[in-house]
């Protein structure tokens, strides 16, 4: 997303809580020593979940000052990966996939049901600040196209109907299920599955679908 074109919206300054400075911390700690400046997509993540789903101008400043890095160096990583939101976004950031895998599979259907059941286009913010609605690059899960992401849960094997429902439990306050919405099993077949379907001795032997069977 663009750099705010408000500039009230941004703060003067920007401090890791104590508790996320620890992560922080934790998160260098796994670099070899000098390597600190690799942790840099972590603590921008990190920056961005503390301060409401955004990253401000003074919080990669603070990512930069955190890790030695000159300020430049951290504005290139966040202007480079669609994850970070330089801007204000919804408390919920409703991101649908549209690359090959979800698109093939009817993502087109699921982005207009989200433009319509929240009455905004991409890239826009409910007049209440409950939904920003986005377009994303690949999610990674594209044996349950089509999908979407909201605040870092991955809805799967939508359709315009199961996202609707996401999105109306949501206004409601409440808590969709994440993962498939089509019945199955993280991403197993959809029509069940065709191998692997006993238990096995060890060593390779399989020994039928009870234990001790023979």
């Amino acid at each position: 997303m663009s750099a705010p074109t408000d500039a009230s919206a941004q703060p003067r300054s920007f401090a890791f809580t104590p508790e996320n400075a620890k992560k922080a911390e934790a998160a260098v700690a796994a670099y070899p020593k000098g390597r600190q400046a690799s942790a840099v997509l972590a603590l921008l993540d990190l920056a961005q979940r503390q301060n409401g789903g955004w990253l401000p101008r003074a919080a990669m400043d603070a990512v930069a000052g955190f890790l030695d890095m000159p300020p430049m160096r951290v504005y290139e990583v966040a202007t480079f990966y669609n994850m970070y939101n330089l801007e204000p976004v919804g408390r919920h950031h409703v991101e649908v996939c549209t690359n090959v895998s979800c698109w093939l599979r009817g993502s087109d259907d699921v982005l207009a049901a989200c433009r319509n059941a929240l009455g905004i286009g991409l890239g826009e913010t409910s007049a209440d600040g409950g939904f920003t609605l986005s377009e994303t690059e690949c999610l990674g899960a594209c044996v349950n196209a089509p999908v979407m992401m909201i605040g870092g849960d991955y809805y799967e094997d939508l359709d315009a109907g199961t996202a609707t429902a996401i999105l109306a439990e949501l206004k409601k306050g409440g808590t969709p299920r994440p993962g498939p919405q089509s019945g199955r099993r993280a991403c197993e077949p959809a029509g069940g599955l065709t191998t692997l379907t006993g238990l096995s001795d060890g060593r390779g032997d399989a020994r039928g679908d009870e234990p001790g069977a023979s």
